[in-house]
């Protein structure tokens, strides 16, 4: 059993395509994690400094908020279920609510579906913005109790490519 993280990126497109080819046939949950409105909301009214704020209103539609989003979030599992499938895994669909952060999600989800390997895409953000942003793909990778493929985006593979031909060029040039 492979847990796919699923967002409809071109990474999460590769790491579909990755796992098809390392892996075909296998029985795959594709997950897409969606965040409930309340969690939104509050990160949004500490980061502006108004945390008291999130306690201090009711809202009245937040079901019909989260149920559009774990409906939009089924959906975009879905579209990655079909692309997995297309690919020769045997896909099924599944959304998860944030629970915390979206890594400690999908080590949860992988634990409860007993999953053998843990496949996802990175940007491959570094620097400032990784530290910034964080990543999940580093998270799950360092706190995974299981095997864990991560699949950089296409463009980033390129890059790598790229900057290891010049590095290999250069070494071997210098005799080593």
């Amino acid at each position: 059993m492979i847990l796919l993280s699923y967002d409809g990126s071109a990474d999460a497109q590769a790491a579909i395509d990755r796992a098809a080819l390392l892996m075909p046939g296998a029985e795959t949950t594709v997950l897409t994690v969606w965040v409930p409105f309340l969690y939104s909301w509050a990160r949004t009214c500490s980061a502006i400094g108004s945390a008291g704020m999130a306690g201090s209103y009711a809202f009245s539609d937040t079901e019909n908020i989260d149920a559009a989003s774990r409906d939009a979030a089924l959906a975009t599992a879905a579209e990655g279920a079909q692309r997995a499938t297309a690919a020769g895994l045997v896909a099924t669909p599944s959304a998860a609510g944030r629970d915390g952060d979206v890594a400690n999600t999908i080590l949860a989800l992988a634990r409860e579906i007993d999953a053998d390997a843990i496949v996802m895409g990175t940007r491959g953000l570094s620097g400032v913005r990784s530290f910034l942003l964080g990543s999940v793909s580093h998270a799950v990778l360092h706190h995974a109790d299981r095997a864990v493929l991560v699949v950089p985006s296409p463009t980033l593979a390129e890059r790598r490519h790229e900057w290891v031909s010049e590095d290999s060029l250069s070494l071997d040039v210098a005799g080593h």
